[in-house]
């Protein structure tokens, strides 16, 4: 499987079903922030999201947010807010941030998956750490300019993907 594919593909983070994570031996979700769990042109996250959260923490399911965002203050009150633990400064697509938080959190990448809204950032690092993961469509069109570039690439490389819940 090549590196920048997903093993699902899923509308968005709250169509995920907590159910079925643990079915599949998920213990932990490992989750990007901008545009996965917070829409880039709000920066809050939507009450579907935190419910979304707060169901998968009463599934006993733990998380993460792993941002490459550096605001560093925005990513932390973020992640407190929504009641995850937190990893900045990730530089995905390198896997180093997966491990960091998967030995923060005490889990192995066998019962983790990483959810996030770019295949050349978030996929890569899932993919490379050895963890599932589920690609998921960004928030918002609001993006940094070369996120815009890869967005470009990524259509090519999903025009023939149908997302799940969509």
């Amino acid at each position: 499987m090549p590196i920048f594919r997903p093993n699902r593909y899923i509308a968005s983070v709250d169509c995920i079903r907590a159910e079925e994570l643990v079915e599949a031996g998920i213990r932990c979700v490992l989750l990007d922030r901008d545009n996965t769990l917070v829409p880039r042109d709000t920066k809050e996250a939507p009450p579907e999201v935190r419910a979304w959260l707060d169901d998968l923490r009463g599934h006993g399911i733990v998380t993460c947010m792993i941002s490459n965002n550096y605001h560093t203050n925005e990513v932390c009150a973020s992640a407190q807010s929504l009641g995850c633990a937190v990893v900045h400064h990730a530089m995905k697509p390198a896997p180093v941030a997966v491990y960091l938080a998967l030995t923060y959190m005490g889990v192995p990448a066998e019962q983790s998956v990483l959810v996030g809204d770019q295949l050349f950032t978030d996929m890569i690092a899932g993919n490379l750490a050895g963890v599932s993961t589920i690609l998921v469509r960004p928030q918002s069109q609001e993006d940094l300019w070369y996120t815009k570039l890869f967005r470009k690439v990524e259509q090519v490389l999903l025009r023939d993907v149908s997302f799940e819940d969509d």
